[in-house]
């Protein structure tokens, strides 16, 4: 029983001791900044649909053409090695939008390339997409179902 009682202590010691190097975060000024670059991303991403929409483009084809410009864009800075310090600095507002998703698909890939393209590049690419991609094709499909079923009636 005291060996237990002297690990909580050491536990809550350290716990202490560890308290006294950690930063706090700065919520308000993390959300600040991520709304403020998410925002920009957002306004230099409908500048090209409406660019593009002016140009005679559909605005259904417009919308896929820049968030096909915006995943291209997020992976190729992740293959240079800048999207890690963009995402530092900006935080969820370079995270959240579909940006994140395709630097969360390219850098395990990136990190395996090693491997070979079968067992690295193509096994890591969906390591985290593939459980996102079963989620939403599995909920379209209930979706889906439902849909249809009280189409029924």
């Amino acid at each position: 029983m005291d060996k237990e009682v002297s690990k909580k202590d050491v536990a809550k010691a350290y716990e202490k001791y560890s308290k006294q190097f950690t930063p706090s975060p700065a919520y308000f000024a993390n959300g600040l900044r991520a709304f403020i670059i998410g925002g920009l991303i957002c306004t230099a991403a409908l500048y090209v649909n409406d660019l593009l929409v002016a140009r005679g483009i559909s605005e259904k084809d417009a919308g896929t053409y820049v968030t096909i410009g915006i995943v291209a864009l997020a992976q190729l800075l992740t293959g240079f090695g800048v999207f890690d310090t963009i995402a530092k600095h900006a935080g969820a507002g370079v995270i959240v939008p579909i940006s994140g998703f395709a630097n969360s698909m390219v850098a395990p890939a990136i990190e395996y390339k090693k491997e070979g393209l079968v067992l690295g590049v193509g096994a890591k690419l969906f390591s985290v997409a593939g459980p996102v991609l079963v989620c939403g094709i599995t909920s379209a499909t209930a979706v889906g179902v439902i849909y249809w079923i009280i189409g029924l009636f």
